[in-house]
């Protein structure tokens, strides 16, 4: 399930303590942005206890509970951990992900608030929560049934209330730094094979790893835990944004002329980090139309234009990788900066020769 409008972390409380406490919500979003924590920390605002029921670990009966008898008739006793006297809130995790058999065994608990004899007590609340069907995760089609008797609510992972959380959730400096100049790599689409790829979580995995070894980790262990924390590309660039904070190694001494882009084979990843970087800041301080640019946009951008020469030199995907398009073929930079690129790269390259 698909939305076009969503909400993002710091906008969920808020909706919750609206609709959660008049009628079960649902909340969808991608592996890794935070769903489960959200949900136990708006359940705790509340001051109420999170009993957190897992779909893919449970039978049918695991909520029906067993039949006993009483007073010469029988009953279901539903589990203990649900049959509660105090209000609570009933956290139904990877919900979706769940067999049919669960999901059906959870409609009257979701609609009616009951499940057999036992009702849930007054103040407590439903939520639950799941990974799409396009986010590679075990997800199963919820039924119709289902589907309605929840109100669905889409969560989208949001840089600016992430760092914000990191900022006084003790998350390694360099991680905070780095998402600071790249918000765009705290998430990326789970890919279709069985790889490793970068989330909120898996960027809190890293900085926690990173605070084990504390700052005099070497560089061989820095490339092991990215690569095993982050997807590749955001894996390698983290790498060569860490041996500029480290080295003291930044774009701006190339732009001044201070410095020139690194050239050993060993600074392959720093050498993509500062490609990365030099794309961001022509998007960001080039106008969209030249006549609206200053003297010091146009000196800069006649400086771009050799430092890009140089660039392609030493890797010509990296000089790629400054001008690309986006993946629809939309162009990123002003249309006439790339006219200018086009037009001047031969005696550009001729003069360097």
């Amino acid at each position: 399930m698909h939305s076009a409008i969503t909400v993002t972390p710091a906008g969920l409380p808020d909706l919750l303590l609206h609709v959660a406490v008049v009628r079960p919500v649902f909340v969808w979003g991608a592996p890794g942005i935070g769903k489960s924590s959200l949900v136990r920390d708006f359940a705790a605002s509340l001051g109420l206890d999170c009993v957190t029921l897992v779909g893919t670990q449970l039978a049918a009966e695991d909520l029906i509970g067993v039949p006993e008898l009483r007073d010469g008739r029988s009953r279901f006793a539903p589990p203990e951990m649900i049959a509660r006297d105090e209000p609570y809130c009933l956290f139904l995790d990877e919900l979706n992900s769940s067999s049919a058999e669960v999901q059906k065994a959870f409609y009257s608990l979701i609609l009616d608030r009951r499940i057999g004899a036992y009702e849930l007590p007054p103040g407590s609340i439903v939520i639950g929560a799941g990974n799409r069907a396009s986010d590679n995760a075990l997800a199963r089609p919820m039924a119709s049934a289902l589907v309605n008797r929840l109100i669905h609510v889409h969560l989208r992972a949001s840089h600016t209330d992430w760092l914000n959380w990191a900022l006084g959730a003790a998350i390694h400096p360099w991680i905070i730094g780095y998402l600071g100049e790249r918000p765009d790599h705290l998430w990326a689409a789970p890919p279709k094979t069985e790889e490793v790829f970068s989330t909120p979580r898996s960027w809190h995995m890293l900085s926690d790893a990173l605070h084990s070894y504390g700052d005099g980790v070497d560089d061989d262990t820095l490339r092991l835990l990215a690569a095993g924390t982050l997807s590749p590309v955001h894996a390698a660039a983290f790498c060569g944004y860490l041996k500029i904070v480290r080295h003291r190694y930044g774009l701006e001494a190339i732009l001044r002329g201070d410095a020139g882009w690194p050239a050993a084979p060993a600074d392959r990843d720093l050498l993509y980090f500062l490609a990365e970087t030099f794309r961001a800041r022509l998007i960001k301080d080039l106008p969209a139309e030249k006549d609206k640019a200053p003297a010091a946009v146009r000196h800069f951008a006649h400086r771009a234009k050799a430092l890009l020469v140089e660039l392609a030199g030493l890797s010509l995907e990296c000089g790629q990788l400054v001008i690309a398009a986006e993946d629809d073929g939309t162009p990123v930079l002003p249309a006439w900066f790339l006219v200018e690129v086009s037009r001047d790269l031969p005696r550009l390259v001729a003069a360097r020769a």
